[in-house]
């Protein structure tokens, strides 16, 4: 059963619309203003949200703004009830992101449509589309077609490279933003000597290079295949016409910004704080959690020893020896070029 959040002063209005969402078999949570509805939300997490503009405590234009800056929040379906309709007030609203406007007094019909037609969209972009090309042009042009104001022409051919071949270079401007149809990529920044810090792992499903692209400069991070692998490019424009029409999408990468930013950081906590054993152990997990098969209890990969170093930020050598004390303690087992976890929860507990 959906969920929706009925944010509404006004106690017989609240009332009545409850009553009509229920009846429509909808489970319905309801807050008397403006600074309960941002708890409820961000607490309960609903399927949608129904919120009156001009409340007490804090109105519905600021419920708006604050729901929008939480990742958490800030892809739910937000509808507007007003009894204001002058277009200056509609403006306001849709400029902060709400994806419909209601003008009280309004009948059974209009309402329960209006939720339809949000729930139906959203559900559309939610889809698990599958992970290739065909899926991502399902998503693309389902996406187009459902909003009219979407048109994307852009060939989104396939191109393979190689292992080891770079896909974008530091310093250039992004002709748009890659989709891994099959294999494994890393982002990484090197320094005058050459030497690598790998910023990032990514794998098939995932999209790269669009934080320079949303940033309108160019990339300030490499990628390269760590395997053989299909990357599809999704032009500038065709992008950035489904991102500026499309709130849930939009919303979708602002989640994988703020979720990038975290983990980027925690890195840099580690890389200060922690030792190369710790660090290494972090790094092997980070390998399983981002790479383990859903049906295989194992993990193992093939990886190389510059590269695992690179992820860690120390010296091959020191890598070497830490992998082989790990070999020692039952931990891993090592094989040509192949590591396999033996006892992640060693690793996970790992204090030094």
């Amino acid at each position: 059963m959906k969920s929706i959040l009925l944010i509404e002063d006004n106690l017989e209005m609240r009332e009545n619309t409850s009553e009509i969402l229920e009846l429509a078999g909808y489970q319905v949570i309801s807050a008397e203003n403006g600074k309960t509805g941002v708890d409820m939300a961000t607490r309960n997490q609903p399927d949608l949200i129904v919120c009156d503009v001009m409340m007490p405590e804090l109105d519905g234009y600021g419920v708006l703004h604050i729901l929008g800056k939480n990742p958490k929040t800030a892809g739910i379906p937000f509808i507007f009830l007003t009894a204001k309709a002058e277009k200056e007030d509609f403006r306001k609203g849709m400029n902060l992101g709400a994806d419909d406007y209601i003008t009280k007094p309004f009948n059974d019909v209009e309402l329960l449509d209006a939720i339809e037609m949000r729930f139906r969209k959203a559900d559309l972009l939610r889809k698990e589309f599958s992970k290739d090309v065909e899926g991502l042009n399902d998503f693309m042009n389902k996406a187009e077609s459902f909003d009219a104001l979407i048109k994307l022409t852009g060939d989104r051919k396939v191109k393979h490279y190689k292992k080891k071949d770079l896909i974008f270079s530091e310093g250039n401007y992004p002709p748009g933003v890659y989709f891994i149809n099959k294999g494994k990529v890393k982002t990484f920044k090197s320094n005058e000597d050459g030497k690598e810090y790998i910023t990032g792992l990514y794998k098939e499903g995932d999209f790269i290079g669009y934080t320079a692209l949303l940033e309108d400069g160019n990339f300030t991070e490499s990628a390269a295949a760590l395997e053989d692998s299909e990357i599809s490019l999704i032009q500038r424009q065709d992008f950035l016409t489904l991102l500026y029409t499309n709130r849930e999408v939009a919303n979708k990468f602002i989640k994988l910004l703020s979720d990038n930013l975290i983990e980027k950081e925690e890195r840099l906590l580690s890389l200060a704080y922690n030792s190369v054993r710790k660090r290494v152990a972090e790094a092997l997990l980070m390998l399983r959690d981002r790479y383990k098969e859903e049906n295989k209890d194992e993990f193992s990969i093939h990886i190389s020893r510059e590269d695992l170093s690179n992820i860690v930020g120390t010296a091959t050598e020191s890598l070497i020896r830490t992998l082989s004390d790990f070999k020692d303690e039952g931990m891993i087992e090592l094989k040509a070029g192949l590591v396999k976890i033996v006892d992640a929860r060693k690793l996970e507990h790992m204090k030094f």
